[in-house]
């Protein structure tokens, strides 16, 4: 079970301020454990901290940063049961999914490890005319300064694992922000970094409420902001974030393609659709939200995916049993209840699902689904998926494109023009052929376009927005 309480970590110190945040247990409801809430004084002065740890972080070798990361590696590894058990709790993530994530926070951390010590340069040749005869140029990676982080509930170990890192790794000071709805995990998380030789004021992990972080993005000690979440919070974040470097991992309604020759391996399309729609309750931004199948094969999946969802088991997260879990709150629930009921009202049709209860909402599947429903053109970040048919490969990637988020896309086919036009046409952050979005392995560039957020996280691609490019240029006589 979670601890009775939980600080929070101001400069690598914990800190039992308070126990002003209540987190409760996603599926029954009732208090799991409270944590203490930072107050914006105690922002302040963890950005204090982290602009006196950056000199003490860039002597801070890359074989230490590398041991740090290890160390963390070791003792996820240790705590991989209370890590999974306390996920399950203030997530309400099912056991198995919980499992999983700590597994993917290993590896961001395995894949950091490794990075930590391959942070190179290059030789730039300037000797491109008569007049730079004798000038050699150099570039080195530093690090951009302290960072400001602020992550999701949806995946409060590994997405904050794609943020803390790539920190350590390149040797910038931050502080993070974790969901006030799932903190125990980043607070776990800090406890273990507490255990390092990371230079005071390194990193700091401070809930707090939403209306009192504004520190988070508006001050300019931060070099960088680093958010993931919703699409609205986080450009309007951007808004305000003055001249720092802005990352944003934001939402999505993803879609997968199932082409016209995949008649023999619709067992294998239909398994992977399913998981990819309702696992962790559908709460991922590149969770699939609509299906897009070739009219020869329509009648034939849709009978099996309407099986395969009404085999879904729906109940306390931490049975192994369980596929779907609750959603992270009853008002959550209630909004996509009532975008599902708009939907019905303007012509579709529920093929299977669509029970609420609270928090839980059975894993739902709709057709005919007007593509001017918020269902269709917003981003669920719920157990609902829909069904559509077309005939023409090109119509359905022009379907896909149909909308103001460009994060993940599927693409089932074994045409390997088919898979290049994808490629080439999809106006998404990335392209997964024969399989769903959902699909993502930690050392990946990972990140979207148009309303889906600007920049790329993976552990490198982390790594090279945490730091800057530093030139020299050498004459080499005079």
């Amino acid at each position: 079970m979670l601890n009775r309480t939980y600080p929070y970590y101001l400069a690598n110190e914990a800190v039992a301020a308070n126990t002003d945040l209540e987190v409760t247990d996603k599926f029954s409801g009732e208090v799991a454990t409270r944590v203490a809430m930072a107050d914006a004084a105690v922002i302040d002065k963890a950005i204090g901290f982290a602009v006196d740890a950056l000199p003490a972080l860039r002597a801070f070798p890359p074989f230490k940063r590398q041991a740090v990361l290890e160390h963390c590696v070791k003792r996820f590894r240790e705590r991989y049961d209370e890590l999974a058990l306390a996920l399950c709790i203030e997530a309400g993530k099912p056991i198995n999914d919980s499992k999983g994530e700590v597994t993917r926070l290993i590896d961001t951390f395995k894949v950091a490890a490794e990075e930590a010590v391959r942070i190179d340069g290059e030789i730039v040749n300037l000797e491109i005319s008569p007049r730079a005869k004798g000038y050699h140029g150099y570039v080195k990676r530093v690090p951009i300064g302290p960072c400001s982080f602020i992550s999701p509930f949806n995946f409060p170990l590994n997405l904050t694992a794609h943020k803390v890192a790539p920190a350590i790794a390149a040797g910038v000071p931050f502080v993070l922000k974790p969901a006030s709805r799932t903190p125990v995990g980043a607070l776990i998380m800090g406890e273990i970094l507490a255990e390092t030789d990371l230079p005071k004021g390194a990193f700091s992990i401070l809930p707090a409420h939403r209306d009192g972080a504004d520190l988070f993005t508006t001050d300019e000690r931060f070099k960088l902001l680093s958010f993931t979440g919703s699409p609205a919070v986080g450009w309007d974040l951007k808004k305000k974030a003055g001249k720092k470097k802005v990352i944003l991992e934001l939402g999505g309604n993803a879609a997968a393609i199932v082409d016209g020759d995949q008649g023999g391996k619709l067992d294998y399309v239909v398994e992977r659709l399913a998981f990819g729609a309702f696992y962790q309750s559908g709460q991922s931004c590149i969770g699939v939200q609509r299906i897009l199948v070739h009219a020869s094969l329509y009648d034939a999946l849709r009978e099996k995916l309407i099986a395969k969802t009404k085999s879904l088991v729906m109940g306390d997260p931490k049975d192994e049993k369980t596929f779907v879990g609750p959603m992270i709150s009853e008002s959550e629930s209630r909004r996509l209840a009532g975008w599902m009921e708009s939907a019905v009202q303007a012509g579709a049709k529920i093929v299977a699902g669509g029970k609420v209860e609270g928090a839980m909402f059975e894993a739902t599947l709709l057709e005919d689904v007007k593509r001017d429903t918020d269902l269709y053109r917003k981003e669920a970040f719920g157990p609902v998926a829909i069904l559509e048919r077309f005939d023409d490969f090109d119509a359905a990637l022009a379907a896909v494109n149909d909308s103001d988020f460009g994060l993940q896309a599927g693409v089932f086919t074994d045409s390997l023009a088919h898979a290049h036009r994808a490629w080439d046409e999809l106006e998404v952050g990335g392209v997964v052929i024969n399989d769903v979005p959902s699909f993502r392995v930690d050392n990946m560039p990972y990140g979207g376009v148009k309303e889906s957020g600007l920049g790329r996280e993976g552990v490198r691609y982390a790594i090279e927005d945490m730091t800057e490019l530093r030139l020299m240029v050498m004459r080499e006589t005079w």
